[in-house]
C-alpha cells in the first residue's frame, strides 16, 4: 500500500498530465524510513490469510505486483516458498527488500516494471495485489492490468488483491484512488475469474489511522 495524503500534503496537487510514475515512488521510497510509511505492516496478516483461504501451497509460483519493499516476500521463503516474483515500479523500493533479505534475495525473481504495461515471459499459480490496483483511475490502465494478468496466471490459478474499501481513503501519497466494495472489485475480473472469498479488512498504519479495505479471492476459470 502506498502513503496517504496527510503522510505527503506537498503531493497533493499533483496533476495527471505532469505525473511521472517511476520518478514519484522512486523518491518516495528515497525519502521515507521503510517502517514510516503508511502501508507498512511488520506481518502481513491479511495476504497470508488469503493465501491460506485459497490453500494455496508453499511451492506455489507466486508473483506479486506492486511490491514495493513488503514483508511478505520473506514471510513466504520462512514458510517454504521456492518460486517468487516481485515487481515494483520502483527500484529503490527493492533496494530495501534486497539489503533487508541478504543472502536469501538470490531466492526471489525481482521485476522493475509498471505493471500496466509489463509482458510477463512466463505464468503464475497466483498473483497477489496487495493496494496496487485501486491506483489505476483511467480505464487504460485497468485494461493493461488485466493483459498481463491474464498473460500472468495459469488456468485455475488464484487472483488476489486488496483495494480501499468504499468508505477509504479517497486520495493516497498526494494521488487520487479507485475505491471499492466487494462486488464493484470482483466486477474488474469476472470475465476471466470467479469469485472464491470477498471480505472487508482494516489496516493500522504506523500513525495509528484505521484504513478500510476490499479483499477478493477469485480463481481463473
Amino acid at each position: 500500500m502506498r502513503r496517504s495524503a496527510t503522510d505527503s500534503k506537498a503531493a497533493a496537487d499533483i496533476r495527471a498530465s505532469d505525473f511521472d510514475a517511476t520518478e514519484h515512488w522512486g523518491r518516495v521510497y528515497r525519502t521515507t524510513p521503510d517502517d514510516s510509511v503508511s502501508w507498512y505492516e511488520p506481518e502481513p496478516r491479511a495476504s497470508l490469510e488469503a493465501l491460506a483461504l485459497a490453500g494455496i501451497p508453499p511451492g506455489a509460483a507466486l508473483v506479486d505486483v506492486g511490491a514495493g519493499s513488503s514483508r511478505l516476500v520473506e514471510h513466504l521463503l520462512d514458510r517454504g516458498a521456492t518460486d517468487l516474483c516481485v515487481v515494483d515500479i520502483a527500484a529503490t523500493a527493492f533496494e530495501t527488500s534486497r539489503a533487508r533479505l541478504g543472502p536469501r534475495a538470490t531466492q526471489v525473481d525481482w521485476v522493475v516494471a509498471d505493471v500496466t504495461a509489463w509482458r510477463p515471459e512466463r505464468s503464475f499459480d497466483v498473483w497477489h495485489d496487495r493496494a496496487l490496483f485501486h491506483f489505476l483511475t483511467d480505464p487504460a490502465q485497468r485494461d493493461g492490468y488485466r493483459a498481463a494478468l491474464r498473460r500472468a496466471t495459469v488456468p485455475g490459478g488464484w487472483l488476489i488483491v486488496a483495494t480501499f474499501a468504499a468508505d477509504g481513503p479517497e486520495r493516497c501519497s498526494g494521488l487520487p484512488v479507485r475505491r471499492y466494495d466487494g462486488p464493484g472489485l470482483v466486477a474488474e475480473f469476472d470475465e476471466d475469474f470467479t469469485a472464491h472469498d470477498v471480505w472487508r479488512d482494516a489496516h493500522r498504519s504506523p500513525s495509528g489511522t484505521i484504513q478500510p479495505f476490499t479483499w477478493v479471492v477469485m480463481r481463473r476459470r
